[in-house]
C-alpha cells in the first residue's frame, strides 16, 4: 500500500469514489446503500488483511484525524435528516412519535442491556452502553429505505422523525453513561441531571445557530450572481459552528445542536431552499460513503459474537424489542395493522452507533479495558450489520407483502369536498396529499390529520413537491373552475398523471376539460343524482355514503394468472363471504355477470362487500406486482 500523504489522498479519494459507486448501486439495485458501503469496508479492512501481508485501512492509515472527521460528518448527516423534518408532519404522527421516542427508546435500551448481559454475556455497565447506543435508527439508514419503498406519508414521517430523535438521544446518552459508569461512577441521577446539561445546551446553541443563518439568508445582501452558492456555504457552515460551539461548552452537545439547527432552519422561509437541498444531499451522501466505509473497514472479525449469544442477541433486537416498543407507541395511532407491522420490521442501526462506539472502543482500550472494547464495538457492529441486511435489504419485499405501497393521490382544495374525499381514500389505505392556498383552510385539514401542502397547486412548483411526479390520480375540487382546469392541464401534461378528475362547477364549462381528456364531475349533475339515488334508491344511498366505516366498492384489473378462462361458479370458493362481483367490464361494455359468464385477463371487476371481504377479494384476483 502507498504511505505518505500522496498515498493518504489516493486511498481517500478511492473511498469517495466507491462510496459514490455504492450509491449508484444502491439506487439501481433498490437496496439501502450502505449495504454496499460496509460491504467495501470489509474489503478494504479485515478481507483485505485476510488476502493480503497487512490491511489496506488500519486504525493508524489516518493518524489521529478520523474521530475529528466523523464528528464532522455526524453533525452533516444529523443536520440534514433533521431539516427535512416538517413540522406540520409531525402534527400528524406526534403522539406516536413521542411515544417511540421515549417509551420506545426506554425499551430498547433495557431490553438490549438485558439481553446483552446474559446472552454474550457482557458486565452490566457494557451492556448498558451498548443498549444506550442500539436505541438509534437514524436517518442514514431510514431514509434509503424509504427512497426505495414509498410508503404512506404518516409512516415516513414517523419512522425518520424517530430516526433523527434516537440518532440525539442514543449519542448523548451513550456519552453519559459512558462518563457516569467508566469515570465518574457518581451513580442514575447523575446520568439525568448530565443528560440534561448536554440536551438543553445543545438545543439552545442549535436554536441561536439557526436564528443567525435565517437572519444572514434573509436581510444580508448576497452577491446576486452566487447568492444562491453563497446560501448553499452558509447552511454547510452553519451546520459545523453549531456542531462544534455545542461540543466545546459540553461534549457531546454537538449532535443535538446541528439536529436543532437543522429542523429550525428547514421550517422558516429561507431563500434558495431548493438549491439549499440538493446542496446538503450530496455532500451528504460523500460524507456518509466515507465514514461508513473507514468505520467499517477498522472492524476486526474476531471482536464479532458470531456464536449463540450474538444471535440471541440480533434476534431480541429485531423480533422481539422492535415490534413490541412500535405496537405499544402506535396504540390509538391512524396506522394499519400491515403498516406496524412493516415499522416493526424497519428499525436499522446506522452510523451513529458506528461511530460512537468505534471513539469509545479507543478510550476503553486507553483505560486497559480491550475486553469491554472488543465486546462493545463487535456486539454494535453484528447489530448494525444483521439490522441493515435483514430489514434494509428486505424492505421493499415486506412492504410488497404487506401492502404498504399505496397509491398515491393528490386532492387540490381542502374544504369540504376535499376533505370528505380524503378520508374515503384514506379509509382504503390510499396515500392521500392535499393541497391548499388558504392557510386558514388548510389548518383545519391538518387538524383533522390530513398530510397538507400549503401553496398555489397551479404553480408546477408545488405540484412536483407534493408528489404529483408519482401520484397516480389527481384530483382538483377547489370551487373556481378557472383553478381546476388549470390543474389538471398540468397534472395531465406536465406530469403524465394516468387518472385526473376534477370538479365542474358551471356546467357550461365541461367542454373545456373534455378537450385535455380530463374525468369530470358536474357540481350540479352530482347533486341531483344524489337527490335522485335518496328518493329512489334508499338503501343503496346509505351504503355508498358510509363507504369505507363497514363496506366497501372496489373496481379493479383482473391481473391473477390463474383467473382467466373461469367461470364466475368455477371461483366461487374464492370469492369470500361477505362479497360479490356485481360488474365486469369489457370492451366498453359493463354486464351483472351470472355463474356462468368466463372471465378474462383485462376484465374490471367491480366488487361490493364488506371491507375485509372486499380487500381478500382484491388480493386474489388482483396480486401485488
Amino acid at each position: 500500500m502507498a504511505t505518505g500523504s500522496a498515498g493518504l489522498i489516493a486511498l481517500i479519494a478511492g473511498i469517495i469514489a466507491l462510496g459514490v459507486i455504492s450509491q449508484v448501486l444502491g439506487d439501481r439495485f433498490q437496496l439501502p446503500s450502505i449495504i454496499f458501503l460496509l460491504s467495501v469496508g470489509l474489503v478494504l479492512g479485515p478481507l483485505s488483511g485476510l488476502v493480503l501481508s497487512h490491511r489496506i485501512i488500519t486504525a493508524s492509515t489516518f493518524g489521529g484525524a478520523l474521530p475529528i472527521i466523523v464528528g464532522l460528518a455526524v453533525a452533516i448527516i444529523v443536520f440534514e435528516g433533521a431539516f427535512h423534518l416538517r413540522v406540520e408532519d409531525l402534527r400528524r404522527t406526534s403522539t406516536t412519535m413521542v411515544r417511540l421516542t421515549t417509551l420506545g427508546a426506554v425499551i430498547s435500551l433495557v431490553g438490549t442491556a438485558v439481553v446483552v448481559h446474559y446472552a454474550i454475556p457482557a458486565p452490566w455497565d457494557v451492556s448498558f452502553l451498548i443498549g444506550a447506543l442500539l436505541v438509534a435508527t437514524g436517518p442514514t439508514v431510514i431514509s434509503p429505505i424509504l427512497d426505495v419503498v414509498p410508503v404512506r406519508d404518516s409512516v415516513a414521517t414517523t419512522l425518520e422523525t424517530e430516526g433523527i430523535v434516537n440518532d440525539v438521544t442514543a449519542a448523548i446518552l451513550a456519552v453519559v453513561v459512558f462518563e457516569v459508569v467508566f469515570q465518574a461512577s457518581e451513580g442514575v441521577g447523575a446520568i439525568l441531571v448530565v443528560f440534561a446539561l448536554k440536551l438543553g445546551v445543545g438545543l439552545l446553541v442549535g436554536a441561536v445557530v439557526a436564528g443567525l443563518l435565517w437572519a444572514f439568508l434573509r436581510y444580508v445582501h448576497l452577491t446576486p450572481g452566487n447568492a444562491p452558492r453563497n446560501a448553499r456555504l452558509l447552511v454547510l457552515a452553519g451546520a459545523l459552528v453549531a456542531y462544534g460551539v455545542a461540543n466545546v461548552v459540553t461534549s457531546e452537545a454537538g449532535i443535538a445542536a446541528a439536529a436543532a439547527a437543522g429542523i429550525i432552519v428547514g421550517n422558516l422561509d429561507i431563500p434558495y431552499e431548493s438549491e439549499i437541498t440538493d446542496f446538503k444531499g450530496d455532500i451528504t451522501l460523500i460524507v456518509l460513503s466515507f465514514v461508513f466505509i473507514a468505520l467499517a473497514a477498522l472492524l476486526d472479525f474476531e471482536a464479532l459474537p458470531l456464536g449463540l449469544g450474538g444471535l440471541a442477541v440480533v434476534l431480541v433486537v429485531i423480533v422481539v424489542l422492535r415490534p413490541l416498543l412500535v405496537f405499544l407507541s402506535a396504540v390509538g395511532g391512524r396506522f394499519t395493522r400491515e403498516e406496524k407491522v412493516f415499522m416493526s420490521a424497519v428499525g436499522p442501526r446506522g452510523i451513529i452507533p458506528a461511530s460512537v462506539a468505534t471513539l469509545f472502543a479507543v478510550e476503553l482500550q486507553s483505560m486497559g479495558l480491550d475486553a469491554a472494547a472488543q465486546t462493545l464495538v463487535g456486539t454494535v457492529f453484528l447489530v448494525i450489520f444483521a439490522t441493515v441486511v435483514i430489514e434494509g435489504g428486505l424492505a421493499r419485499y415486506f412492504a410488497e407483502y404487506l401492502d404498504v405501497i399505496p397509491m398515491r393521490a393528490l386532492i387540490v382544495g381542502s374544504g369540504k369536498v376535499g376533505r370528505d374525499l380524503a378520508a374515503r381514500l384514506e379509509a382504503r389505505g390510499e396515500n392521500v396529499v392535499i393541497i391548499e392556498s388558504d392557510e386558514s383552510i388548510a389548518e383545519t385539514a391538518r387538524n383533522d390529520g390530513y398530510a397538507v401542502r400549503i401553496g398555489d397547486a397551479t404553480d408546477s412548483d408545488v405540484l412536483r413537491t407534493a408528489g404529483a411526479e408519482n401520484a397516480s390520480t389527481v384530483v382538483a375540487t377547489t370551487g373556481d373552475d378557472d383553478v381546476n382546469l388549470l390543474v389538471a392541464q398540468l397534472a395531465a401534461t406536465t406530469f403524465d398523471t394516468e387518472q385526473v378528475i376534477s370538479r365542474v362547477n358551471q356546467p357550461g364549462n365541461e367542454d373545456a376539460f373534455a378537450e385535455l381528456d380530463v374525468e369530470t364531475i358536474s357540481s350540479t349533475n352530482a347533486t341531483s343524482w344524489a337527490i335522485d339515488n335518496r328518493i329512489e334508491r334508499p338503501a343503496l344511498w346509505n351504503w355508498m355514503t358510509e363507504l369505507g366505516r363497514s363496506g366497501d366498492v372496489q373496481e379493479f384489473e383482473v391481473t391473477a394468472e390463474d383467473v382467466a378462462g373461469k367461470t364466475i361458479s368455477e371461483l366461487g370458493s374464492a370469492i369470500p363471504d361477505g362479497c360479490l362481483i356485481a360488474l365486469v367490464g369489457r370492451d366498453g361494455e359493463n354486464k351483472v355477470p351470472d355463474g356462468d359468464f368466463e372471465l378474462q385477463h383485462g376484465d374490471r371487476i367491480t366488487l361490493v362487500g364488506q371491507n375485509q371481504a372486499v380487500k381478500d377479494a382484491l388480493s386474489r384476483f388482483h396480486p401485488a406486482d
